[in-house]
């Protein structure tokens, strides 16, 4: 990293970059120089909400999160650097992949936001993964609006254009109805040669709902596919007034396009490249396998999406990771506060993560399940987290801790088994990032033993999509004639990058699988109560 004086200079310049992206718990900003490097941060805390049976967040609190997190920015730079910011070379905007925010001709938002951890368009999803001979997921924005159409939902005839999280901001920001091309395949599936929305899907679902007479065809309300380093448009007055109301941002800046988690964690992890794949792991958890070729079949487990190039990936998405991990460490830190200890939460994660590994490696024959909300690739629509043990269990601290993070992956682990196991899919290396690995070695060996795949983390996996998003905004105005994303990651991002890698543990893996067996015969016998009710 160049030194302070220089950073300095840049932001003063306008040469930064700025990635801010809206996370399930935390929205963050990051700001690098001109050397890639983060060199500043603000962050902002919110939780969604549930009402009316629907996971959702207000849209004043999109925007008073946004406001906070630039403000906390602003204020990180002034504190570090002295220097005001007006303005950046370039930014860019990324969230929560999928669900549904729809909205009419007036673009007044019709019904409230239905985010990816809903599981209510079982129906949709059955019926039109059907109908396209393709898998599609209950949280993917077709699937929520084809349910609301089943449903008989008053606001579809209205409909007039519908989007994602990031798709919404990034319209808001610069006028411009577009979406990059790994959010959008979390919309409705693409065409990997068009690098489009596919064409005969979109007519296969008109001439399916066209008894319905709406006064649209889907084409109409989906928006614009753009790829990595395309122009995405630039910031307004208004769009500038909405982040920074203080008045201080200028606009004109240009926009790269806007992306989804997924695309930003496979950025930030240098895993667009075929062969490469990633986890991510925070309250949701996601693989991303870049394939060689198609899967074989489709598999209701697994989501074919696309890199921001457009390039095909196998995702595998579960709605629960680390949530229910989160509230049990709540709990102690509750205990310690009870005895007037005063706790830092940075070490009570390194010393419960760490204290897991000093368990057996089955946990001590003790069962958890991490479901906060529905689970849609083990069948459960609603969340009722769990932990049991049978009066044999060897039931300690550390098997407790390495319980509740072995099934942080379950669900994840039965989606990787279809790619590894049944699929053969090779990678060449499986990148980690997300709040799961921020404790040094922990997260990082229990996915080793997971998936039984060598498992790397770089320095910088705790920055994730804010800092992926960055880079996306950096490539649209630094990139060369003809210069891959790949290429541009490789050559210009990582190539001096310092990370650690960890081979899987024999006893490790051995320990996981007795562990799912346990979780999947758990997980049949609650299915079966639930179908005899």
């Amino acid at each position: 990293m160049r030194g302070k004086e220089e950073i300095r200079k840049a932001i003063t310049s306008g040469q930064a970059i700025l990635g801010i992206e809206l996370g399930s718990t935390r929205i963050k900003a990051v700001l690098i120089d001109v050397d890639k490097a983060p060199v500043a941060s603000g962050s902002y805390d919110w939780e969604n909400k549930y009402v009316d049976h629907i996971w959702t967040y207000d849209m004043e609190d999109i925007w008073a999160g946004l406001q906070g997190c630039y403000r906390d920015l602003v204020k990180n730079v002034e504190e570090e650097y002295g220097v005001k910011l007006t303005r950046f070379a370039a930014m860019g905007v990324s969230a929560m992949m999928h669900g549904y925010l729809a909205f009419d001709e007036n673009d007044e938002l019709l019904v409230p936001f239905r985010t990816w951890r809903n599981t209510i368009t079982g129906e949709a999803s059955e019926k039109l993964s059907e109908l396209f001979a393709y898998h599609i997921p209950q949280r993917w924005s077709i699937a929520h609006l084809y349910q609301a159409i089943l449903n008989g939902e008053d606001h579809v005839d209205k409909v007039r254009f519908f989007t994602t999280l990031s798709g919404y901001i990034h319209w808001k920001l610069t006028g411009r109805k577009v979406l990059g091309s790994g959010d959008a395949a979390g919309m409705f599936p693409i065409n990997i040669e068009a690098k489009d929305f596919d064409a005969r899907m979109l007519d296969q679902f008109d001439e399916l709902v066209a008894d319905k007479g709406y006064p649209w065809k889907i084409r109409d309300l989906l928006p614009k596919v753009l790829l990595a380093g395309q122009d995405a448009g630039c910031l307004t007055e208004e769009g500038a007034r909405l982040l920074d109301p203080d008045g201080n941002l200028e606009a004109g800046i240009p926009l790269c396009p806007p992306e989804g988690d997924a695309g930003t964690g496979m950025t930030a992890t240098n895993s667009v490249a075929v062969r490469t794949g990633n986890v991510s792991a925070g309250t949701s958890v996601f693989a991303m396998a870049v394939l060689e070729k198609d899967l074989t079949r489709p598999y209701e487990e697994i989501d074919l999406v696309t890199t921001p190039s457009g390039d095909l990936v196998a995702m595998v998405h579960c709605n629960n990771c680390t949530s229910d991990l989160n509230a049990w460490v709540g709990i102690f830190r509750e205990f310690a506060e009870a005895f007037g200890i005063d706790v830092d939460m940075n070490r009570l994660f390194s010393t419960l993560y760490n204290k897991a590994l000093e368990g057996d490696e089955d946990c001590g024959g003790l069962l958890a399940y991490n479901y906060f909300s529905g689970e849609h690739i083990t069948g459960f629509d609603e969340g009722r987290p769990l932990f049991v043990r049978t009066p044999e269990s060897r039931f300690n601290l550390a098997n407790f801790m390495r319980v509740n993070l072995y099934t942080s992956l379950g669900a994840l682990k039965t989606g990787m088994d279809i790619l590894l196991k049944k699929e053969n899919v090779k990678l060449d290396r499986m990148m980690g990032h997300g709040g799961l690995f921020k404790t040094k070695g922990v997260g990082q060996r229990i996915l080793a033993g997971a998936i039984d795949t060598p498992v790397y983390v770089m320095e910088t996996a705790g920055e994730g999509g804010a800092w992926g998003i960055a880079l996306l905004a950096d490539y649209l105005v630094r990139k060369e004639e003809g210069e891959s994303l790949t290429d541009y990651l490789a050559n210009k991002v990582f190539h001096e990058t310092k990370g650690t890698g960890m081979d899987p543990v024999p006893g490790d893996v051995e320990g996981y699988e007795k562990f799912m067996e346990r979780y999947t015969k758990g997980l049949a016998i609650e299915r079966a109560a639930v179908e005899n009710l």
